[in-house]
Order: C-alpha cells, then sequence, then structure tokens
C-alpha cells in the first residue's frame, strides 16, 4: 500500500492502529474523530484533523489516501464503513502488523485490525471489519465472520465456524470443531468444548450459558 491512511476514531485501538502502520512504514495522514475536545490534539506527532463527516478530508479518500475504521464499537464501524461505501465507494483498508503471520493460503477481507503476533493459520478465512488482538491464534481451517472480535491470547482451534459480531474474550480457547453462533459472547479465559447458539453468552472452564 502506497497511498498515506487516514484514521477514523482518535481514541481505543485508533493509537494501535497507528503502531501497526507505522510497523509497515506506511504514513498515517491524520484521525478523524466526532469529538472536537481532541480536534487539534496529537496521537504520536499525528494531528486529530476534524470530524469523521468533514468534506474537505473525505474527498482525499481513494485517491490520495485510504481510510481504516478504529473502533471496536460494532455499529458506529457499520456506520462508517457504510458512510464510506456512499460516499467514497472506498472499503477500509486492513491494518495488518508486520509481526503478525496470516498464511498464504489464509485468505481475508477488508477493514480487519491485525496486531502484532496474531496468527492466522492454513486454509483460514476471516470475514471483513474483524478485530484480532496481540497474540490471538486461529488456527487452520478456521471460519470467522464479519465484524468478530477476537481477545488477546485467544485460541480458536482448528475447523472452528466463528458468526458474525461474535465476541471472545482474552484468553479463551475454543476447542476444534465448536459453532460460535451470531453475536455470541465468550467470556475471558473461558474453555468452549460445545458449540454456542446465535446470541448466547457463555463463560466457565467448561464454558456454560449464562445470563446476561
Amino acid at each position: 500500500m502506497d497511498k498515506p491512511v487516514i484514521i477514523f476514531g482518535g481514541k481505543g485501538i485508533a493509537k494501535a492502529a497507528l503502531e501497526i502502520f507505522k510497523s509497515n512504514s506506511i504514513v498515517v495522514y491524520g484521525f478523524l474523530d466526532d469529538d472536537s475536545a481532541i480536534h487539534g490534539t496529537e496521537i504520536d506527532d499525528v494531528s486529530v484533523l476534524g470530524k469523521t463527516d468533514d468534506h474537505g478530508f473525505l474527498k482525499l479518500i481513494g485517491q490520495k489516501t485510504e481510510a481504516f475504521v478504529a473502533t471496536d464499537d460494532n455499529a458506529l464501524r457499520k456506520k462508517q464503513v457504510k458512510m464510506l461505501m456512499d460516499s467514497r465507494k472506498v472499503m477500509p483498508t486492513n491494518a495488518v502488523h508486520q509481526q503478525a503471520y496470516i498464511s498464504d493460503s489464509a485468505a481475508i477481507g477488508h477493514g480487519n485490525f491485525i496486531n502484532a503476533r496474531a496468527t492466522i493459520g492454513s486454509d483460514s478465512v476471516l470475514g471483513q471489519h474483524c478485530i484480532i488482538n496481540t497474540s490471538a491464534i486461529i488456527e487452520h481451517n478456521v471460519t470467522v465472520g464479519d465484524y468478530v472480535q477476537v481477545g488477546a491470547g485467544s485460541i480458536i482451534n482448528a475447523s472452528v465456524e466463528i458468526g458474525n459480531e461474535a465476541f471472545i474474550g482474552s484468553g479463551a480457547t475454543i476447542i476444534a470443531g465448536v459453532k460460535i453462533g451470531k453475536k455470541a459472547r465468550i467470556g475471558a479465559g473461558s474453555v468452549v468444548i460445545a458449540d454456542v447458539k446465535d446470541g448466547e453468552t457463555v463463560f466457565g472452564n467448561p464454558a456454560i450459558k449464562v445470563d446476561k
């Protein structure tokens, strides 16, 4: 990627995204954030330029810059992705740390955040706009949907299927062959040995359903 990047969002994973792009020697043009209180401030010497709907900066995207959406709020992430698609006909780029490992036979979509020492194994498929945190391991032949979040140090074993918008807490282990439903939530440190239904929350070792 030769073009500089504009990062949407100035909080949360925004600074980590900046570090990821820096690890690949990619220039970050600036941040856009709707909190006017941080406009004009800097994040590691990169300026927060204005709001996410600032046309003066939006018009650069696609022609002179790429875009990356840096928020772990899926509703906001979807809104900003839609805006970029509608107004600029541009899909956000991936932020993949130089120290991440992605197998040559793996396939990944657009707009993903993949931090240092994360692993995407052979023949695995990662959807779009996912957040894969530090040292998370996605083994071979895993299918991950869109807008999925995988916490730091989690282990997703072979042939697991993860539905759209599922959340896997830090340090969780998903046993081989398990299916995780859409919008399911896996508590941090849990060991999941059985399928989890859509929208279900599980926690513990072995993980069991809990009330939200």
